[in-house]
């Protein structure tokens, strides 16, 4: 029944997406969609995407983010909140990858889980979304909204992100993971928001415990 449930409520996010979900944060190289996930932290990809349309044309490389000025680096991207921590995670994460590289060899952001989440500023939803996105890894990333749209869908009880994730990968297909994900995230954005969402309008009520006992 879980599943039949499942099937229902994904169909309806393809109505709503289409068929192929895509992160909507802006990049053309895995660097800049490591610091964009970085800056999209308590920040919308909307304003995040305005600031890095100016900063990529700056920044090119892992190797000018290392070498950036911390205290430009923070005017470039104060509006994005927590511009401090972020401009400290952005360097420290680049120095990292750049020590990482070998003789004359291109630096290589790491491509794994563990590897990932040793560098600044990069937990498991960045590193999750990253790997998803770019190298089309098997990731769900649980950032608020799939907290929110997991628990008001009832696919878990928890608000542990870590447990969260656990119990969605038991219940979606591997193959699933990375498209069920941005499906969540784009159904919590635009439909079912923490305040006001638009139940009126959505046709999951008869699935959702928020509208059951709000």
């Amino acid at each position: 029944m879980q599943s039949e449930k499942i099937d229902k409520i994904f169909a309806y996010f393809r109505e709503l997406f289409g068929e192929s979900p895509k992160c909507e944060l802006n990049y053309s190289s895995d660097i800049e969609l490591l610091v964009a996930i970085i800056l999209s932290a308590q920040c919308t990809d909307k304003r995040v995407n305005a600031v890095t349309k100016e900063l990529f044309k700056k920044y090119k490389s892992v190797q000018d983010f290392a070498n950036a000025d911390i205290k430009e680096l923070e005017k470039e991207i104060y509006s994005t909140g927590f511009y401090r921590n972020k401009a400290k995670n952005i360097i420290e994460m680049a120095q990292c990858v750049m020590r990482g590289g070998r003789g004359g060899e291109r630096p290589t952001i790491p491509t794994d889980m563990e590897s990932l989440t040793k560098l600044s500023g990069v937990g498991r939803k960045t590193a999750s979304v990253f790997l998803s996105e770019f190298h089309n890894i098997p990731a769900i990333a649980v950032d608020t909204h799939v907290i929110r749209v997991s628990n008001r869908l009832g696919f878990t009880k928890s608000q542990n992100p870590v447990q969260i994730e656990r119990d969605l990968k038991l219940l979606f297909d591997e193959k699933n993971w990375g498209s069920y994900h941005h499906y969540m995230v784009l159904f919590g954005r635009y439909f079912c928001k923490a305040q006001r969402p638009k139940c009126g309008e959505c046709k999951l009520k008869h699935f959702c415990n928020y509208c059951l006992f709000a």
